[in-house]
Formats: C-alpha cells, structure tokens, sequence
C-alpha cells in the first residue's frame, strides 16, 4: 500500500506539474463554461423557475463531460509519440498511474466548479452549503469515472486516434443535449423525452439540481447518485483492466 501511494503521488505530481506552471491554461479551458454561465443563462432568467439554481449544477455537469472525457488526449499524445514506453519500463505501478491521472483531473474540476459558483453567486444563485458539498462530491466522482472511461480510449485509440476524438467530439455533444444540462428535456417531443431518461447522465443532473436548490429529500438525489456510482466503477474497472492489459 505504501509503494502504491507513493506511486500515485510520483504520477499526480508529474501531471499537475505542467498544469501549475502554466495556470492560463486552465482559465481559457474555462471560457467555454463562463461563456454560458453569463450569457445563456441571462437568457434562461425567469423561463424555468429559480434559473440560477437550474442552470448553475448543468453547467458543472458539462464541465465534468468535457473536462474528464478529454483527460484522455494527453494520455494518447505519450502513446503515439513514444513517452509512454519509457515511463511502462519504471517500477511504477501501473493502477497507481491511473489513479494518479485521474486525480489530477479531480483536482482540475474542483477548483473549477468551486470557481464557477462563486461567479454565479453575484448572478443571483443561492447558497446551500450542504447541498453543494454533496453536488460537488457527487460530481467529482462521475469525474473519476469519465476520465478513467478516458484513458481507455485514448489506449484503445493506438495508434490512430480515431476512436479518441470520433467518441469525445461525436457522441459525447448529443449525450450532452440529451441530459438536459442547458435546455429541459421535458418540454420536447415525446421519442426525446424517451431518449432522455435512457441518458444516465440526465439523472446525475436532476440529483445535482435538487442537491443544489437545497432539497437534500429528493428522490432524484438517489437515482442520481446510483447513476454516478454505476459509471464510475464500471470507468475505474475498464481502466485499470486496460492499464494492466492493454499497454
């Protein structure tokens, strides 16, 4: 156990690193979410009850598809330019690799949603403590689960990237509309609305809008939860699997 913790912090340490020297980065990850957060939710202000408190847990569970799901690419840039090789040769564990990577991406997401609320509060977004700590807990770990479904890919993608970038810019928008994460799903035809509840994201963001509106009784807060759990141990099972066997 020991050796695995010094593992995973040896990895956590070698890819904050370039993070934390060049903290820009991070902010204009963020311009995409800030973009919505001042502009389309001004827009949705008043046109679905308390909009802040609706719109604020969508833009966080965006950010954690987009953020966690393209963890990956760094991992497949080392794959086809030949630095994973050197690192696979180390003693390092290879789990301790993937949870080292996928901690950092935490660690990313945390700072940025926590960014994200403290903006939106000025906007109007009210403050349940207990509810956003549960929010953000629940977020960080559909987080682990998204980036470790990452790596996969980006190992499953060797040598031509093809299923990376087809999966995270293709298939990972409609699962983004189909949460309903900007725009309720509720007020569309009835096949969406289907479609819809099929999502298992869209019952992490109806448990993250009742977790942030302070409503810690709501039934969605268990399918949400479950939902979250599901995704990231199947993620962390895949992972590991393809750490160990794939590489």
């Amino acid at each position: 156990m020991t050796t695995f913790l010094r593992d995973t912090a040896t990895v956590l340490t070698r890819e904050a690193t370039p993070a934390l020297r060049e903290p820009a980065g991070l902010l204009f990850s963020m311009g995409q979410p800030l973009l919505f957060l001042f502009l389309f939710g001004s827009l949705l202000d008043g046109a679905v009850g308390s909009s802040w408190q609706w719109f604020v847990p969508g833009i966080l569970v965006m950010m954690c598809l987009s953020g966690p799901m393209a963890a990956g690419y760094l991992l497949l840039v080392e794959l086809l330019g030949g630095s994973m090789e050197r690192l696979l040769v180390t003693p390092l564990n290879r789990t301790a690799m993937l949870v080292g990577r996928t901690l950092k991406e935490m660690a990313v997401l945390l700072c940025q949603a926590v960014l994200i609320i403290l903006l939106a509060i000025p906007l109007g977004f009210r403050l349940y403590p207990a509810g956003v700590l549960a929010g953000l807990a629940m977020l960080i770990l559909l987080g682990v689960g998204l980036g470790a479904l990452s790596f996969v890919l980006a190992i499953k993608s060797v040598p031509s990237g093809t299923l990376f970038y087809m999966v995270t810019q293709v298939v990972m928008f409609p699962v983004l509309l189909l949460s309903g994460v900007l725009l309720p799903v509720e007020s569309g035809p009835e096949w969406l609305r289907v479609v819809g509840r099929i999502n298992p994201i869209s019952y992490v963001v109806d448990a993250q809008r009742a977790l942030f509106s302070g409503d810690l009784t709501d039934p969605s807060i268990l399918y949400g939860t479950a939902a979250t759990c599901l995704i990231a141990a199947f993620g962390l099972w895949l992972g590991n699997r393809a750490m160990r066997r794939g590489l």
